[in-house]
């Protein structure tokens, strides 16, 4: 954050929120344009225009470069982060949430007082791997990439088509074609390694992946063996309908789901009062759940 000794802070707030829009889609993206302020908040180009130039003069001096090729800024090799943490959170929250900037208000320094929020350890991902990555996924490109996993902690090579960054409320990973396996796969951010190259279009595009294209219910009640009041406390601290949560997801989400609820779906827990809640439909969610 810049020093509160500078004498344009504070900043007004939504000028604040502009500047961080900035620094956020340039440093992940590798291209800004005044049309990305224009529709995300609804100003004119004049005054987008005056905005970035405001940014790069007096908020991160230097950070932006202009790039005839690109007709849009780039990120200055030297890119310091001046109003974000440079976080690939930031981005990916900003971009799953559909420019809403709820995360932009939850990381300021508000003075907010008699609210905790706990918050997960950040995975972090480098620019250099996110940028080519979200470019396949707009462009439908093959990417060749450095994967790493627990069952195997050596890089391995693999050539993907990425299509959607999924936020599983503990991690985020990519649902892409995997060329090695024939089939979607779902890719955690935090363990490719080094610069995955952009390659040629794909034909395997998000239309061919069924499982996302799929939407099944979760149906989500009471743990049958509480007892009547019992299970009246928990359906309404889920807000059930005549005793019964229905979750609408992708058939391929329905995994995260699960574990958001703390649901194990292949065995209840020993004791009802731990569970708690317990999925109706099992039977039919089977074909997604994990192995």
């Amino acid at each position: 954050m810049p020093s509160r000794s500078s004498p344009k802070w504070p900043f007004r707030w939504d000028l604040l929120l502009r500047y961080r829009f900035i620094e956020t889609i340039v440093l992940w993206e590798g291209r800004l344009t005044t049309r990305h302020l224009c529709d995300t908040f609804g100003i004119g180009r004049q005054q987008a225009s005056k905005d970035i130039n405001t940014y790069n003069r007096e908020v991160g001096p230097g950070n932006l470069e202009y790039d005839k090729h690109l007709k849009g800024y780039k990120p200055a090799e030297a890119f310091q982060p001046q109003v974000t943490q440079g976080l690939a959170d930031e981005y990916l929250h900003l971009m799953a949430r559909n420019n809403e900037l709820t995360n932009v208000f939850e990381s300021l320094a508000l003075n907010v007082a008699n609210v905790e929020v706990l918050s997960l350890p950040v995975r972090d991902v480098t620019p250099e791997i996110l940028r080519p990555i979200m470019q396949s996924a707009r462009q439908q490109r093959r990417l060749e990439v450095d994967y790493v996993s627990v069952n195997r902690p050596d890089r391995e090579g693999r050539i993907i088509v990425p299509h959607t960054i999924v936020y599983s409320g503990l991690r985020w990973h990519v649902r892409a074609w995997c060329e090695k396996n024939g089939g979607y796969r779902d890719f955690v951010l935090s363990r490719f390694r080094g610069t995955p190259e952009m390659m040629n279009a794909s034909e395997n595009g998000i239309a061919g992946d069924a499982d996302w294209n799929t939407f099944v219910d979760v149906r989500i009640s009471a743990d049958p063996r509480l007892d009547p009041q019992q299970r009246e406390v928990v359906e309404v601290d889920y807000g059930m309908q005549d005793g019964v949560l229905v979750i609408t997801t992708r058939s391929r989400l329905v995994p995260y789901v699960l574990q958001l609820l703390h649901i194990e779906p292949r065995s209840a827990a020993q004791d009802a009062i731990a569970q708690q809640i317990v999925v109706q439909n099992h039977d039919e969610l089977s074909p997604w759940l994990f192995a």
